[in-house]
């Protein structure tokens, strides 16, 4: 019985091996952390009377690290809205105090909402930035910097310039986005430049966010302007402005209550592509949303919770705009698990 307690212990101890690094004796975990998000949602939109139930997603993700100076991450969706998609997946390698270096398939360095996932998302849908305007991962490498007397941080990246499900091209053209973060105190600035070519057409965008935080309270706003360069069409604007209010509560298995607010809007605004005549697509309308929302949780921890939301989003469109169920007022029930 005792030797079948120490072998007990033994294989214990050997599943969280751990490694100590010669030159910093830092310990570190060869074990991968793995997380997961669902979030199954149902939509009523008024036009139409149209309604649809999605597994919006179920995302996997996997981090980890072979040293205290190199990490990687992979992040896959086994399932958004019905297809699989492979998110992400980079290595990052610390090359002295406060750089790292970085390279792989990820998320462009540009702007704040776009860099939120489902798990993080304050509301059902996207704002027009993080969706329309600069959705973009890309495959490419990135250098980050922190000051080590300033809260910034600096990141700067080239890109292919075609889609993440293709890496096989051979590129003319480069895709180039960069990004500084400051903090102060409570307050977060965030600026940014990126410059993509989609297709035959090169965009520039500049990107500036400011956030807030304190006690219950968050808020933040952002501005995207995009320039189409050598075409004869007009910059598209796009802005984001909200307000979370969060509050602890004992209802049942429930501890916090929050409720949301946002102003977004964009005007006419292309993806970037041409049609067969070789004019720029401009294929999101211009528009403006107020979104109402609020949502009760269940929070174990900082990746373990559970989130039930209902929003309402009201749309407002210049006239001669046919409005789709998809594009039209809608009411979103959804839950979100991240685990």
């Amino acid at each position: 019985m005792l030797n079948f307690k120490k072998f007990l212990v033994t294989a214990i101890s050997l599943s969280a091996i751990t490694v100590s690094s010669a030159v910093t004796g830092d310990s570190i975990s060869y074990v991968p952390n793995a997380h997961g998000t669902l979030r199954p949602r149902m939509e009523l939109s008024t036009v139409d009377n149209a309604y649809r139930f999605q597994l919006r997603n179920a995302r996997v993700s996997l981090d980890g690290a072979i040293s205290p100076s190199i990490n990687y991450y992979a992040q896959v969706d086994i399932c958004d809205r019905g297809s699989m998609k492979f998110l992400d997946g980079w290595i990052r390698v610390g090359l002295s105090k406060g750089l790292k270096f970085q390279a792989g398939q990820f998320r462009m360095p540009f702007g704040v909402d776009p860099f939120r996932g489902p798990h993080t998302y304050l509301f059902a849908s996207r704002s027009f930035i993080g969706k329309q305007v600069f959705n973009h991962r890309a495959v490419g490498a990135q250098l980050s910097y922190t000051l080590p007397k300033a809260p910034i941080t600096l990141q700067a990246g080239a890109f292919n310039p075609s889609k993440i499900g293709d890496h096989t091209p051979w590129n003319n053209t480069v895709a180039f986005a960069s990004k500084a973060v400051a903090t102060i105190d409570r307050v977060k600035l965030s600026a940014g430049f990126a410059s993509i070519s989609p297709d035959s057409s090169r965009m520039n965008c500049l990107d500036a966010a400011i956030t807030w935080s304190q006690g219950r309270w968050y808020v933040e706003a952002e501005y995207v302007n995009t320039h189409y360069a050598n075409r004869d069409t007009k910059d598209s604007h796009a802005w984001n402005a909200y307000a979370d209010y969060r509050m602890p509560i004992k209802a049942g298995i429930f501890n916090r209550l929050s409720f949301q607010g946002r102003f977004d809007g964009i005007t006419a605004h292309s993806s970037g592509y041409d049609d067969k005549d070789h004019r720029l697509i401009m294929d999101n309308p211009a528009r403006n949303r107020i979104t109402a929302g609020a949502t009760i949780s269940y929070i174990r921890s900082a990746s373990m919770f559970l989130d039930i939301r209902a929003n309402y989003e009201k749309y407002f469109y210049h006239s001669g705009v046919h409005v789709t169920p998809e594009m039209g007022d809608k009411l979103v029930l959804e839950m979100v698990l991240r685990f």
